[in-house]
């Protein structure tokens, strides 16, 4: 059985998601496709990108000859091939961050249609008929705009990751003899 306060929780999102319109839903998907991918490139760089780096550190040091033409060759590919996949789903999570405040805007812009229609309908008087236009008009406002600021601190810092972690590889591997 749940506890009530989890209840209380789940009714209030809920009731969130209602006051916020159609175009909060879409947000709400928006942001979590977003952070699934955010901590799927955290756990990547945290767990995984050590043993790819290894494996390539392997490969380059157990080459018998590193100064030629054609040892830089295989050295610039492995380091493209590495900083690829470094690189990886960070164009999706910096294209999700750029699609949550444009959801929010025209969450505004559907809001305010509502607000609009009840005012031809019932006037100017009626500010309880209208205070459903304005939440789904500022909500999903809010909504998009914390999604797209939280998803900007977490892409600066995952650029910035892939970008030292490229650079350390790369200067790892080394011409010398």
């Amino acid at each position: 059985m749940l506890p009530v306060q989890l209840i209380e929780a789940y009714n209030q999102v809920l009731q969130f998601l209602e006051r916020g319109g159609t175009v909060l839903g879409f947000i709400m998907v928006v942001i979590f496709v977003m952070w699934l991918l955010i901590i799927e490139r955290g756990l990547f760089f945290a767990l995984t990108f050590r043993r790819l780096a290894d494996r390539v550190r392997n490969q380059w040091e157990a080459r018998s000859e590193r100064q030629s033409w054609y040892a830089h060759q295989v050295r610039q590919d492995m380091v493209t091939s590495v900083h690829q996949e470094l690189q990886r789903s960070l164009g999706l999570i910096k294209a999700l961050v750029t699609i949550c405040p444009l959801l929010g805007l025209l969450g505004t812009v559907t809001g305010m249609i509502e607000v609009f229609d009840v005012m031809a309908v019932m006037g100017t008087g009626s500010a309880r008929a209208m205070a459903s236009g304005i939440s789904k008009a500022t909500i999903p406002t809010m909504a998009g705009m914390v999604g797209a600021l939280t998803g900007v601190f977490a892409i600066t810092v995952l650029q910035r990751n892939a970008r030292l972690k490229a650079t350390r590889l790369e200067d790892q591997l080394t011409f010398d003899h």
